[in-house]
């Protein structure tokens, strides 16, 4: 386990041992400049055919560092001398697979409709979990809108990234009053809370007048609610003064917790070695949404 980080998360480490994994070893401080050389000490290791029996797996909090540090360890292969690659820095490839999974499933069951050209607001797109909601969803084919409780300068670095990397594209909006924050959630058809644990981003005011807002979800398990009213077990229920449903911390949290760990025992059972990122974890996640 790879982290630019000084600790390496615990809760990472004990997923990886409960899938099946014999023995975890958390390599801390990486820069993006060791990871060839950690890599490359890891292939040439065992024999090629052995390599599928070790997998390096990409932490973090940043998410374009953790990515550049994925490209990095898929480069240092020397085929036939490979191992497989999981990245998921800080949870938030398969919290935002989960999140996008689970609101897609309710678009469908609860409208009849998909995610394609559906107006997405992301609140606290400025984390890893809000990062990578908004390019999922954008490559799902939403009209994604991720907004900055600060004004434009950063989610508008954030939207020229994600051009710049994954050719998507999302539109900032500054979300900085309340009013802002509102005409927003009435422009939306789903409101998605990605903001820091106990922060609430959108209360019951921001939501009066929502009607065309269909489905709400927050990954915030910490009271208070990212938006209010919404209850951590709700799954597709009813959002309090509104039209539209909810989904809560722990609904998401379930098809998470599934995902990552099918993605690593994948890794273990898998006869060839694989790497998996942000839209295989998207791709489970649909498969345990319901």
């Amino acid at each position: 386990m790879l982290t630019p980080l000084k600790q390496m998360s615990p809760f990472d480490v004990n997923m990886a041992l409960d899938a099946g994994f014999d023995a975890v070893v958390p390599y801390v401080d990486v820069s993006l400049g060791d990871v060839t050389s950690l890599v490359q000490d890891a292939i040439f290791s065992r024999p090629p055919d052995a390599g599928v029996n070790t997998g390096i797996f990409i932490a973090g909090r940043d998410v374009s560092l953790s990515l550049d540090m994925f490209d990095a360890a898929k480069k240092a292969m020397v085929p036939p001398f490979q191992v497989s690659v999981f990245a998921d820095p800080a949870g938030s490839f398969t919290t935002a697979a989960a999140m996008v999974a689970k609101v897609e499933k309710a678009l469908e069951n609860k409208f009849q409709r998909g995610l394609k050209d559906t107006a997405v607001a992301i609140f606290g797109a400025t984390g890893v979990v809000g990062f990578c909601t908004a390019v999922i969803a954008a490559r799902e084919g939403a009209d994604v809108t991720i907004v900055g409780h600060d004004g434009l300068a950063r989610v508008e670095k954030i939207a020229a990234e994600i051009k710049n990397r994954f050719d998507v594209q999302v539109k900032p909006a500054d979300g900085s009053s309340d009013a802002r924050k509102k005409a927003i959630v009435q422009a939306s058809d789903v409101v998605l809370s990605a903001a820091k644990a106990g922060v609430q981003v959108i209360s019951k005011a921001h939501l009066e007048g929502a009607d065309r807002l269909l489905v709400g979800a927050d990954v915030n398990a910490v009271p208070p609610a990212g938006i209010e009213g919404l209850a951590v077990h709700a799954n597709a229920n009813p959002l309090e003064a509104t039209k539209a449903v909810g989904i809560g911390p722990l609904a998401i949290g379930n098809v998470k917790y599934k995902v990552e760990s099918g993605l690593f025992k994948k890794m273990i059972e898998a006869d060839k070695t694989v790497t998996f990122d942000f839209q295989d974890a998207f791709s489970l996640a649909r498969e345990f949404a319901k």
